[in-house]
């Protein structure tokens, strides 16, 4: 069984009366890329800051990598690499200047350090501006300076928010390829906005709202999630429902107009291959039959909303 990195056990922050994290509890594994995400205000923040050690939760319990985050904090933060969404960096040093800078404060001997000031330029991507004053790099540069000194100390564990933000499409791109190597070797915690970024970068997904984790799930099972038993069928001419009468397992049928129509169906029994042959054999001139998708942003705002009408 693999070991677990994080496990964060019914944690809860409050701020005077205000409960922003409520009986929060996970876990993290190597080899893991968790999306953790949620609306605005929702806890994810202050979740990730307690997780950090930045902020001690009202109650519950963090073990970093088998380490007790309160009661053996240096030992658990040793396991961590960090980047907030504002990237903390000393822009009027070069990228070597800071990494030196940042590799020290790790408490990398003076043997190591320059080995892993270069691993991390090369997997950030950075040899070539090693000498320039970060100041003078792009958003993007700069970002990719932020997630080097997260993983110059070569951390189990990895802490992103936002990484993305601000970046044009290459820069994105080229982000997200190191988290999903990254990942291999790590456990990480993307936070983002991104909906589309979990998906494509993530082993595993989480939302949080109004402090409480409403969805914890695999990509896998995500997206059978979004599979929801519909199919959108566009024909030649009008088709009469009844003649998919003894199709048992077909709930409803839409019509949505201009002869196109919407079949509800059971979902663990796809109909797809009968529908397709009863209006062949009808005549009725099939021109389009495609299974329709809740995408993530639907199901997002699905969970949200029901929370939030609560």
């Amino acid at each position: 069984m693999t070991a677990l990195l994080i496990e964060a056990n019914n944690l809860s922050r409050y701020y005077n009366d205000h409960c922003a994290v409520d009986d929060v509890s996970f876990s993290l594994a190597k080899g893991e890329v968790l999306g953790f995400l949620g609306p605005n205000g929702a806890g994810k923040t202050t979740t990730m800051q307690m997780l950090c050690g930045n902020l001690a939760p009202s109650s519950g319990e963090i073990r970093i990598n088998g380490f007790d985050l309160l009661e053996q904090p240096k030992q658990a933060k040793q396991c961590l690499g960090y980047l907030p969404d504002t990237p903390p960096l000393y822009k009027e040093l070069t990228v070597n200047e800071f990494l030196d800078y940042c590799g020290r404060l790790h408490g990398i001997s003076s043997k190591q350090i320059t080995h892993a000031i270069d691993l991390a330029k090369d997997r950030c991507g950075l040899e070539h501006v090693a000498n320039r004053l970060i100041t003078n790099l792009s958003k993007g540069y700069q970002q990719r300076v932020g997630i080097a000194q997260a993983i110059l100390h070569n951390p189990e564990i990895i802490i992103l928010d936002e990484p993305t933000v601000g970046l044009d499409p290459i820069q994105i791109k080229e982000i997200r390829a190191l988290i999903k190597e990254l990942g291999q070797n790590h456990g990480i915690i993307l936070s983002t906005h991104i909906l589309s970024e979990v998906q494509e970068s993530c082993s595993h997904v989480q939302i949080i709202n109004q402090g409480k984790l409403i969805l914890k799930e695999t990509i896998n099972d995500l997206n059978q999630r979004m599979n929801t038993g519909r199919i959108k069928v566009i024909t030649r001419s009008t088709i009469n429902p009844d003649l998919f009468s003894e199709i048992n397992n077909i709930h409803t049928i839409e019509d949505l107009s201009n002869n196109s129509y919407l079949f509800h169906h059971d979902i663990n029994n796809n109909p797809t291959e009968l529908i397709a042959e009863i209006i062949v054999n009808s005549g009725r001139g099939l021109l389009e039959l495609s299974p329709v998708k809740q995408s993530m942003e639907e199901i997002f705002i699905s969970l949200t909303s029901n929370k939030d009408s609560e």
